[in-house]
Order: C-alpha cells, then structure tokens, then sequence
C-alpha cells in the first residue's frame, strides 16, 4: 500500500497487524523462522479482510542463544522502546485496533508493556497473541505429535526449511526446560547441540499444511473478533 491507499482504508476501518518475530537459531532451519510465521500467518488471516499487516519486527529478546553464530539479540528495553515508537506512530496515523502477532517466546515482556500503552491510549485496542501456543493451534499441534518444541519439526514449515540441509532422521527427546533458563549462552549450546529443544526435525507435509491451517482461521478469528467490546 501507499500512504494515500492507507489513508482511504483508515476511512473505513481502524485494524491493523504488527507482526513480532526474532533471528535466532532455529537447528537446522532459517534464523529468521520466527519472523516468516508470524508476518506469513498474519497476512493470510488478513487478507480477506483487506486488514494491512505492517513488516515484521524482525529483532527481538534472545540473549541465551547468543553462542550460536547469526543469533541477534535486543535488550528488553530497546525492544519495548522500538514497539512503543511503532505503536505511537500507528496510533498517530488513525489505526485503533492493533493485533500484535508475536512469533517468538523472548518477546514475552511485549505483552506487559502493551496493556500499560493501552492505558495511556484511551481510543486504543492492542492485543498481543502468541500464534503458535493459540488454544486451537497448539491442540492441533498436540493432536499431531505431542514431542514438539523450538527447532523441531513443529516449526519446520516448507517456507522455513532451507534446500540441500540434510536432517536427522531421529526424534531428540525434550530437553529439561529449567535447566535451559539456568544455562549461560556457551553452556546452554553445549547442552542443546544443534537446537532443537525436543522432537522430530521434520513431519510430512501434509502435517504442517493441516496445522498452518488451523493457525490462519484462528488468527483471523481474533482479528475479526468483538475487541473487548460489549456485546
């Protein structure tokens, strides 16, 4: 869109959706996993909403995989200053409605500030909502294979596999999650291998297509939804 298709559209409609993602490592696949799920289910869901999805915040919070090469992190109040100058600037333009897609778990502090933001901006909405762990989603996602986690085959999509990278073939059993929280970033490569937190590295794909399905219609459910309001 241009701004001049942007300024017709907020004649008629308020929503939007800010897309939150990280580059991180991922095992085998892309670093930028996090970004291409949540900016891809977010423009799928919106789409026959005629609802602009803004580009994907692509940097997010992840200090613990520093030790592995390509991973960028910010500090938690860079990241929470960045979201509140994009917010300002959304709010400035007319968009009253805003859906944050959040495509990482670092991320989380967002979901705080958002709420605080919301209270100094009376004609505002924001919701924050996590994709992936989305009730329906991640039932489906159980339904599947319930050893899922961050770099298996849950997050192994065909547009966030890379070609020619040849996978192992085992299922890696589920890492102690308390112990990850507990580990510096070299201890904690040490321990994880390749990154996988817990899984398979890849399922059919007729698996992820029935997943990423489920995924868009509940996305477009929330952004379609009654936004607090009274019914």
């Amino acid at each position: 869109m241009n701004w001049m298709q942007v300024e017709d559209y907020l004649g008629r409609d308020d929503r939007a959706i800010l897309p939150l993602g990280s580059t991180e490592q991922h095992s085998h696949l892309r670093l930028t996993v996090d970004c291409i799920l949540p900016e891809r289910v977010a423009a799928e869901a919106a789409e026959p909403l005629g609802v602009p999805v803004f580009p994907v915040l692509a940097y997010g919070v992840t200090p613990y995989f520093r030790a592995y090469p390509g991973s960028i992190s910010l500090r938690v109040e860079t990241h929470l200053h960045v979201v509140r100058d994009i917010l300002d600037s959304m709010a400035h333009s007319g968009f009253r409605r805003i859906l944050i897609v959040n495509g990482h778990g670092g991320n989380g502090a967002v979901q705080q500030y958002v709420q605080e933001w919301a209270a100094d901006h009376a004609k505002c909405k924001v919701i924050f909502y996590n994709w992936w762990n989305a009730p329906l989603t991640w039932a489906k996602v159980q339904s599947i294979d319930s050893v899922a986690s961050h770099g298996s085959w849950m997050e192994n999509f065909p547009w966030t596999r890379l070609p020619n990278v040849e996978l192992p073939a085992a299922q890696r059993a589920m890492v102690d999650l308390e112990r990850v929280r507990a580990l510096d970033p070299a201890a904690l490569r040490d321990y994880l291998g390749d990154g996988n937190f817990g899984g398979l590295h890849q399922r059919p794909d007729e698996d992820m297509l029935a997943i990423w399905k489920v995924a868009v219609e509940e996305t477009r459910s929330v952004l379609d939804g009654s936004w607090g309001d009274a019914p």
